[in-house]
């Protein structure tokens, strides 16, 4: 891996279709890097008003892109099963998916359309039920890739809290963001793990952007709270959103990217700098509990992956073993 990579090095995404959550700060980015480097590009966001705005930024940007905008609320499962129906009917296969978007660190606890933790339920589950419907476009393509965004705050002390899943009895924002980010991380461990055993020769890929300038902090805890008055005053602290979505990018796009990797900025403590190779968390690693949140997930979501019996007689035996060089 060069440690200077950017998107110049891509490769070519011609005759790829790829979808992206979020159509501001690091989804807008991914999404422009890879219209450029001629891949089709779909970008998934709740709201058409700058949903459509992203797409026009981005022709505007690269006359010749291949862009458009589709509408779903990953914070409401009957928003993303319409979605994953329209795009069957529009598209033969998904090559790429890049499960990007989020909300991050509300002061208030909030909920989603179905009762689901905010964080946890549009970070997590929005996109677990987003792969799973999905997942029969992607296996169709040749070398289908799902990028899962983590995030640092995974590595600092976060666990899955199968308690309290959805902080009914105690909510601090920070703790369940970061529940909420570890998830996304166990998740794509998992998939790369049940794709090996079903042979759907899917590569599933973790990434996180450091700490980047986007609109997450001023949109949820407020530009009056402590970490909104950070993101204002001390810009220069977060690197470009551009910056902070080079780890997604290499992640969806290079030839050498490790299926069940996690990728992030180089520099000191993942907070910035060219996608490199990213520390995993210990807990990250438990697969007992991957798999228990796994079950869960699809319990409480009422969405169901393909069966995996190989791959339970294989847990059961404890033989299966994460397929990332830590």
């Amino acid at each position: 891996m060069k440690n200077d990579w950017t998107v110049k090095d891509m490769p070519s995404q011609r005759g790829r279709t790829i979808l992206v959550t979020g159509t501001g700060g690091l989804g807008f980015e991914t999404g422009l890097a890879l219209a450029g480097a001629d891949g089709e590009v779909i970008l998934l966001g709740r709201n058409p008003e700058k949903g459509m705005e992203a797409v026009q930024r981005i022709r505007a940007a690269t006359p010749r892109a291949s862009v458009r905008f589709e509408q779903a609320d990953l914070a409401n499962l009957a928003s993303i099963k319409a979605c994953a129906e329209r795009l069957h009917q529009r598209y033969e296969r998904i090559d790429t998916l890049i499960n990007n978007a989020g909300v991050m660190t509300p002061p208030r606890r909030k909920t989603t359309k179905d009762g689901f933790e905010l964080q946890f339920g549009t970070n997590f589950l929005g996109h677990f039920a987003l792969t799973a419907h999905l997942l029969p476009m992607l296996v169709k393509g040749p070398s289908p890739r799902v990028v899962t965004l983590s995030s640092i705050a995974a590595r600092i002390g976060a666990r899955i809290n199968f308690d309290d899943l959805q902080a009914e009895h105690d909510y601090k924002p920070m703790p369940v963001y970061a529940q909420s980010k570890l998830a996304c991380l166990m998740f794509a461990f998992e998939l790369q793990r049940r794709s090996d055993a079903a042979g759907w020769a899917l590569r599933s890929i973790a990434a996180h952007p450091g700490v980047s300038r986007t609109n997450l902090l001023h949109n949820e805890p407020g530009r009056h709270s402590v970490q909104g008055f950070l993101r204002s005053f001390l810009w220069f602290l977060f690197q470009p959103a551009a910056q902070g979505a080079l780890p997604t990018l290499y992640a969806a796009t290079m030839p050498d990217a490790t299926p069940g990797g996690y990728y992030g900025p180089r520099g000191f403590q993942e907070l910035r700098g060219a996608p490199h190779r990213a520390a995993v968390p210990d807990e990250a690693l438990r697969l007992e509990v991957a798999r228990r949140l796994w079950d869960v997930s699809e319990e409480i979501t009422d969405v169901r992956f393909p069966a995996m019996e190989k791959q339970d007689r294989i847990l059961e035996e404890g033989q299966l073993i994460h397929s990332t060089e830590i």
